[in-house]
């Protein structure tokens, strides 16, 4: 991570064109020096093959994708990316970000690559590179389930729905409140387990997230929370990004292509059937965005 006193160094540093290699690789671009003339750089995946280590970033308040039990990392991610490391034959290294640090954090070149689900969007692919997806990511609701007042998705017309910033399922909720005849107060939260709070405790009256994210939670807090049947999104997938330029794409495909072999060999199935309760048949190239 970079600190204050590590920019500072930087910024002095800035005219001589330093570039740290320690995951730091793009600090010009934390200087204003993004359009400078530099060196080109060596291949992403060369460079952590060479290394040992992928170092990959997500937000630790996912679940079941990416949380915390007992202070170690677990999820659907973490199962996922240990067995790439395997077929790249490197070490993976996690780091716990709130979210809205996650991309920037990728743009500045602090680590390798983001392994926090992603919902691939036409604006994002402007700026990422995919990998194919790793789940489905069609956004729907979950309530309080003694609330008898949502029994489909349009009844959240007038009503306090959470939902956590800088998301995707955050955009589709906003659009699809314009549709509604009544507005639709949106709160905003820096992660869902404050938002899922805030409707555990009546401050909102629903919750907006993923399918499987939402399913998940409803599952194991099934005397507090109720899905909202059915999903009101476009079907779309998350997937992990890195960086878009040439030398960065290397490795988003070599992830890529261990993920198909996943699939391929039954190691997908055998993880979504741990997390999800079913294995579902996922895109083998990434697919054209929803939203």
């Amino acid at each position: 991570m970079v600190d204050g006193a590590l920019i500072d160094k930087l910024k002095r540093a800035a005219s001589r064109r330093s570039v740290l290699t320690a995951g730091l690789a793009g600090a010009a671009a934390l200087t204003g020096l993004a359009g400078a003339s530099r060196p080109a750089r060596a291949d992403t995946l060369a460079e952590v093959k060479k290394r040992g280590e992928l170092v990959c970033a997500t937000e630790m308040e996912f679940a079941p994708f990416d949380f915390l039990v007992n202070k170690v990392y677990t999820g659907v991610d973490r199962d996922l990316i240990d067995e790439v490391g395997k077929d790249l034959g490197v070490k993976v290294s996690y780091l716990d970000l709130p979210w809205t640090s996650v991309l920037p954090g990728l743009e500045a070149r602090k680590f390798d690559f983001v392994i926090a689900p992603v919902t691939i969007t036409a604006e994002r692919l402007k700026r990422y590179s995919f990998t194919v997806p790793i789940a489905e990511a069609t956004v729907a609701l979950m309530k309080r389930k003694n609330d008898s007042s949502i029994t489909k998705p349009e009844d959240i017309a007038g009503k306090t729905v959470g939902a956590q910033k800088g998301t995707a399922q955050l955009a589709q909720l906003q659009e699809f409140a314009k549709t509604l005849p009544k507005p639709v107060n949106v709160k905003e939260y820096v992660d869902n387990n404050q938002a899922y709070a805030d409707l555990a405790a009546g401050r909102t009256d629903a919750a907006v997230g993923s399918y499987p994210n939402l399913a998940y939670a409803a599952a194991q807090r099934a005397d507090a929370f109720a899905m909202v049947m059915p999903p009101f999104g476009k079907p779309t997938y998350f997937s992990w990004v890195g960086r878009l330029g040439d030398e960065d794409r290397s490795l988003t495909d070599a992830i890529s292509a261990s993920l198909v072999k996943m699939q391929d060999d039954g190691r997908m199935a055998a993880i979504q059937k741990k997390w999800f309760g079913a294995a579902s048949p996922l895109p083998k190239t990434v697919p054209a965005p929803q939203v």
